[in-house]
């Protein structure tokens, strides 16, 4: 058996998503492809563009044969704490094989992985407050490795490749290569790929939205174009504002990665930004990223602190979003084998603790935005 695991945001999902889970398929043969995906909101500190499950059905119908939630404690995280997390759920899950997109698959990922995880760990301390934390380690890499890697995608699978390597079984990696435009590449109409980003900026500004049926499945593309409204930080930023302008200092101290001081800027510039673009302006320095600051963002607006994270991450369950015949077939069997918790319905007893009590409290803002129920009453998608 070769069960092959893909780690996603599907924001939305589109023929590029597609055509990852068609090279997958390749790999698992007749075996299960299971898809770990991130839910409401996203590793750049964002909402989704669409629900959790209605993205899960397109990965279902497009091949895929499990698909569970990413719980927010690793779906809202760096790229190296959202691989660690990722890697280590699917490797309790019984995956062999992992494959992802990347800007060149002719890189060797197994050894870049082993060479930056045996790196000292004093080689790894970044104290130049004039650069950006992404920006010393890549810097870090280049020197220990004598490779630089700035694309965004081989990041992400250099950091897949690090957490793979520190598993007692390692998995074996499939880089491929991706198809049509890049991470964050402008809409081209002619073009049979599109970036999520390009279809997200559509769906925010352009009135002709009927394009969608080229890129994305028609059932999800019908269900987008009637979406009433796309989440984003236009419509979120009224409500960051008023909940940094009412805590105290000491509260906002509390949330997750709030360090350095930067309470005392959010208090200052929420105050004088008219939009959230001119918040994060306001806020940048060359310390810290836009992503690093966006997620800074929704911590704050969700009311996420230190403790609510650590007690997440310490325990975390996978919510089951969906499942074809194959996938129910390998879930009897690891429902038996496996260490991970995997909940098929969420009750209050499931959301009492832990990465589920988090998931279903900050999923409570996308329900209000987009007026459905997100946990309790859902159940798994059958494909």
């Amino acid at each position: 058996m070769s069960v092959v695991g893909i780690i996603a945001e599907y924001n939305p999902f589109h023929s590029g998503h597609e055509f990852l889970l068609n090279q997958a398929r390749l790999v698992a043969g007749n075996d299960p492809i299971i898809v770990l995906m991130s839910g409401n909101y996203v590793q750049r500190g964002e909402m989704a563009i669409m629900n959790k499950h209605a993205r899960a059905k397109a990965a279902l119908k497009s091949g895929a044969d499990l698909v569970f939630e990413l719980p927010f404690s690793t779906a809202v995280e760096p790229a190296d704490l959202f691989a660690l997390g990722s890697i280590d759920q699917l490797s309790k899950l019984g995956v062999e094989s992992l494959v992802f997109g990347v800007e060149d698959a002719n890189l060797n990922f197994n050894y870049l992985g082993g060479k930056i995880a045996e790196i000292p760990q004093n080689h790894m301390d970044f104290n130049d407050y004039s650069q950006t934390y992404s920006t010393q380690y890549n810097q870090m890499v280049a020197r220990e490795v004598g490779f630089e890697v700035n694309e965004p995608n081989s990041i992400l699978g250099l950091a897949y490749a690090v957490a793979n390597y520190n598993l007692g079984e390692p998995m074996q990696l499939y880089p491929v290569n991706r198809i049509g435009v890049n991470h964050d590449d402008l809409l081209q109409r002619n073009g049979l790929v599109q970036s999520a980003s390009a279809i997200r900026n559509l769906l925010l500004h352009d009135e002709n939205k009927e394009d969608l049926h080229q890129w994305l499945p028609k059932e999800e593309a019908e269900q987008l174009i009637a979406q009433a409204l796309y989440p984003n930080w236009n419509i979120l930023y009224p409500f960051l504002k008023y909940r940094v302008e009412s805590a105290s200092l000491a509260e906002l101290r509390q949330i997750y990665q709030m360090s350095e001081g930067l309470e005392y800027k959010f208090k200052q510039e929420i105050h004088l930004a008219n939009d959230f673009t001119e918040f994060l302006r306001h806020v940048k320095s060359k310390r810290y990223t836009y992503s690093r600051l966006r997620r800074l963002s929704l911590y704050t607006l969700l009311n996420v602190t230190y403790d609510d994270m650590i007690s997440s991450f310490n325990d975390e369950s996978l919510l089951l979003l969906g499942f074809s015949k194959t996938g129910r077939q390998y879930l009897k069997r690891i429902r038996k084998e496996s260490s991970a918790k995997i909940i098929s319905k969420v009750d209050k007893r499931d959301a009492k603790s832990g990465s589920l009590h988090l998931q279903v409290r900050v999923d409570r803002l996308f329900e209000q935005l987009m007026s459905t129920d997100q946990n309790f009453g859902q159940r798994p998608i059958e494909v």
